[in-house]
């Protein structure tokens, strides 16, 4: 008898219509034979779908050109289909249900036909975690395939652990016809269920990733008393060996994933890494929030990836490996084989095609390299990989990490008074815009705990749920606002970030084990700058006050926006996070 996965499965082949089905088995001799069919046969847009690289210096690495239409997510095409609006809120693009489903079976009628379905059985998280969930994605598509298997614990041992129950999130995508206008990925969360199609990029087509393990799994952590976040988790080593943990939410383009792999410049001071993208938070029976990374894998921005900016991260991309390595919209130097893009060590080489295959030279006044071109590398071939990253318990957290791109008002590092603060200080996080991104500069984007574009529900629940966890914690972490990016008056940064930024870890290692007292400010606690280990660091004082000043017009106006960014979740925002802001204001005065 047809198990619901079986019959799953078979539902989706009758629509599709493939030319056969391939179950995976998630194996090493199965990744060589997809990668030569990607090499071999299969094709996007007549080109194929892998190219090998040198493999003495990027062993096991393989170059993808996606179709030049379908290079970043797609947010104006990616919907939450709740059964009212309300609930997805205005974060979210809605759409009722039945419509959705109408417009998808009419676009995936016979979409994989002539092609292979591919069966991917994996796990978010580690199997034997009490907070891992099993997930199966159907797709057309052999860069999927084994992109899911280096950010996942893909394998068939997961079809042993589903068997009769149907207590697994679905996930069907094909890369259809690649038209941008048939385009869609959509989310039904009462069914925990995505459905992708027109996109072989990344977070379009790996549903692993923001789909399920952000946009789905928010939406099970509320119900679940949960919560998954869009977070780096790291541990912070101290010189008698003591290990701090740490989550961090950073927008885009605010060097997630080089916090991640931070190289520390303070003696006896080492960075390891547990995550750069996703935390799902739980709370422990101890009282404490434990996190664990639900994937395995880094899919990173290649652009500005250098031995300066993050060699632990080139360490990775050049090591050994047991897992393929891949790398999208890179460009190409020929005379050597190797990936190339723009931030990399070194002079240009001489003879380069671009990310689309094009014969590209400096003095074109293009980028040769795409500027979301990505990698995607094993977590394990990190140099800097915790020990403790396969603990099915995870890892307990004493501080959280909020940051943005702020040229001004922010300070470097700030404290939350206390949790309810602590969830105001982190829902009116935001970024400025810069000219390359919108021609408009200095425009502040809100982006509440870096998730507005992932939090699969109405934001203003979703501070609720913040508030409500925090009651059920005995023993919470604290919570910092971190912004690296302050200028002066002529745009130079005054903080040298990268791994100088350990030394603000530092301080907040220090005020969570109340080493260190600090200053009350308006908006927070500041450090004392007696408290900053600056050893070694050419910095002036004048800058050091600068990074911390607080300018009470700049936050006067800073608060009206929050205010105008609030009033958008209507009656549903909570009364506390408006409380915080009234009493923020006040103190401004």
């Amino acid at each position: 008898m047809a198990t619901p996965l079986e019959k799953w499965v078979d539902e989706q082949a009758r629509l599709t219509k493939p030319k056969k089905i391939w179950w995976c088995d998630g194996s090493e001799e199965e990744a060589h034979r997809l990668i030569e069919i990607g090499i071999k046969e299969e094709r996007i847009a007549g080109r194929p779908i892998f190219y090998e690289l040198n493999h003495r210096t990027f062993p096991n690495s393989y170059l993808h050109r996606s179709h030049p239409t379908d290079v970043a997510r797609t947010e104006h095409l990616t919907y939450i289909c709740h059964p009212d609006k309300e609930t997805a809120g205005p974060n979210n693009n809605w759409m009722a249900p039945k419509e959705a489903k109408r417009i998808l079976t009419k676009l995936s009628d016979g979409c994989m036909r002539s092609r292979t379905m591919y069966v991917l059985p994996y796990m978010m998280g580690h199997p034997e975690s009490p907070y891992a969930k099993a997930c199966v994605q159907l797709t057309d598509s052999s860069y999927v395939a084994i992109s899911m298997r280096i950010m996942t614990r893909m394998g068939k041992d997961l079809l042993e652990k589903i068997k009769d129950s149907d207590d697994f999130v679905k996930g069907l995508h094909s890369v259809g016809d690649l038209d941008p206008k048939r385009r869609f990925i959509i989310h039904f969360p009462e069914e925990n269920f995505v459905w992708s199609i027109g996109s072989g990029y990344g977070g379009n087509a790996l549903l692993g990733k923001k789909c399920f393990s952000l946009r789905i799994a928010s939406w099970l952590g509320l119900r679940e008393g949960w919560l998954a976040e869009h977070m780096v988790i790291i541990g912070i080593e101290d010189p008698k060996g003591n290990i701090t943990y740490v989550t961090a939410a950073l927008p885009s383009a605010c060097g997630k994933t080089n916090l991640a792999m931070l190289e520390s410049s303070l003696t006896g001071y080492k960075v390891w890494t547990l995550g750069d993208d996703i935390a799902w938070l739980n709370v422990g029976p101890d009282g404490r929030l434990w996190a664990i990374n639900p994937e395995i894998g880094f899919f990173g921005v290649a652009r500005g990836t250098s031995p300066k900016t993050n060699p632990n991260m080139m360490k990775a991309l050049k090591k050994e490996k047991f897992y393929p390595t891949l790398f999208t919209n890179t460009a190409l130097n020929l005379d050597t084989n190797e990936p190339w893009w723009e931030g990399m060590d070194g002079p240009v080489p001489n003879s380069i095609v671009d990310w689309q295959g094009t014969p590209w030279d400096s003095s074109q006044g293009t980028q040769a390299a795409h500027p979301n071109s990505r990698f995607t590398v094993s977590i394990y071939h990190a140099p800097t990989l915790s020990s403790e990253f396969d603990n099915p318990k995870g890892v307990p957290i004493s501080a959280i990490l909020f940051g943005g791109k702020r040229m001004h008002v922010k300070p470097l590092v700030v404290e939350g008074f206390d949790w309810q603060n602590s969830i105001f200080l982190g829902s009116r996080m935001g970024s400025e815009t810069t000219a390359a991104a919108t021609h408009e500069v200095g425009v502040v984007r809100r982006d509440p705990m870096a998730m507005l574009p992932f939090c699969g529900y109405n934001m203003a629940d979703y501070f609720r749920h913040w508030l409500n966890i925090g009651k059920r914690l005995t023993n919470p972490p604290k919570i910092f606002s971190v912004n690296w990016f302050r200028t002066d008056a002529q745009g130079n940064y005054l903080w040298p970030g990268f791994r100088e930024n350990i030394r603000v870890l530092k301080w907040v290692v220090d005020r969570v084990n109340n080493r260190v007292d600090a200053a009350r400010a308006p908006i927070g606690l500041i450090p004392y700058l007696k408290d900053l280990d600056l050893e070694g660091l050419n910095i002036s004082r004048e800058n050091l006050e600068r990074l911390f000043e607080i300018d009470v017009k700049e936050w006067q106006k800073e608060a009206e926006d929050i205010e105008i960014f609030f009033r958008s979740f209507g009656e549903r925002m909570p009364k506390e996070i408006w409380q915080e802001l009234n009493e923020m204001k006040e103190k401004l005065r």
